[in-house]
């Protein structure tokens, strides 16, 4: 998010804070999630996901302490699902789980105003209070600047004191989808893809140290015999429109499906296909597009 955007500010009004709290939310965190709850700390918070026994995508989140418990930042598509995931796994744990999402809202602003606050430390995940309220940098990529996690009720008094301007959504959609970060539809990716696949290792999602985890044993498998063969990558739409699972072809050769059809497309890709190539224009039955690879993906 570019430095003229320095004052923007996007209520991501399609986010849910779920909460968990209770003497073994920490234990039982960590049992669920594909990374290491140990990474979050008071300083510190860490994107994660819950993946299918499978190692296959269901949901993606970002974890951040709060009082004795954790927030669960989420898309709001997704929240009531996580709750009953997570409620089915919790059995006689001694954990709270509680969707606060009428209570508090998430909002984003640019890294450069980030870096401009007091407080703050160029570290991915680094946390810190304004105030009571936590600013996160985003620990998927600092290109998507930070969050601040906020009682609604205080939430317009405090970004008028630290000059942050409201501004449109679309255009955090539209900042995300180019750096090749999926904005929303995640129930698109649902069981469709493995974790590892949606590029979790690059995004500091995926602990490959830590203890078992739901959907560990394929996702370390991938790594280790390094099966990775497929990745979750943006299009960029040149005319016409997509399908949601609409397969795409080279010289007739199948290298890849559309998996989100909508505003911000993402296809899983063959990218190491000898027919993928990136400078291509590739054709659909309705369209034609480009497949991007974002910077931060060295492949």
């Amino acid at each position: 998010m570019n430095a003229n955007m320095n004052n923007s500010v996007y209520i991501l009004e399609d986010r849910a804070i779920i909460y968990i709290n209770g003497s073994d939310a920490k234990n039982f965190l960590q049992n669920l999630i594909s990374n290491d709850i140990n990474k979050v700390s008071e300083n510190s918070s860490c994107f994660a996901s819950l993946l299918t026994p499978q190692g296959k995508f269901l949901y993606e989140f970002i974890v951040v302490k709060h009082k004795s418990g954790f927030f669960i930042d989420c898309e709001k598509n997704q929240s009531y699902e996580i709750l009953k995931l997570l409620n089915l796994y919790k059995i006689r744990s001694k954990v709270e789980i509680l969707n606060l999402s009428n209570e508090f809202v998430v909002a984003s602003f640019g890294y450069e105003k980030y870096l401009s606050m007091e407080g703050s430390k160029d570290i991915l995940g680094f946390t810190f209070k304004y105030r009571e309220d936590p600013i996160i940098l985003d620990p998927r990529n600092k290109s998507l600047g930070a969050r601040l996690i906020i009682n609604l009720e205080k939430l317009y008094l405090s970004l008028k004191k630290l000059n942050l301007k409201n501004d449109k959504i679309e255009n955090y959609y539209i900042q995300s989808h180019k750096l090749g970060i999926v904005p929303k539809n995640l129930n698109q990716l649902q069981n469709k893809l493995f974790g590892i696949e949606c590029n979790f290792e690059e995004l500091n999602g995926i602990d490959f140290k830590k203890g078992c985890y739901v959907g560990q044993e394929n996702t370390a498998r991938i790594k280790l015999k390094n099966k990775l063969s497929k990745r979750l990558l943006p299009i960029k739409i040149i005319e016409g429109k997509l399908s949601e699972n609409e397969k795409i072809y080279n010289n007739n050769v199948e290298i890849g499906r559309i998996l989100i059809c909508d505003d911000y497309p993402f296809g899983l890709i063959k990218y190491k296909d000898e027919n993928f190539d990136r400078e291509q224009t590739f054709k659909s039955n309705n369209g034609s597009f480009k497949v991007i690879v974002p910077q931060w993906l060295k492949i």
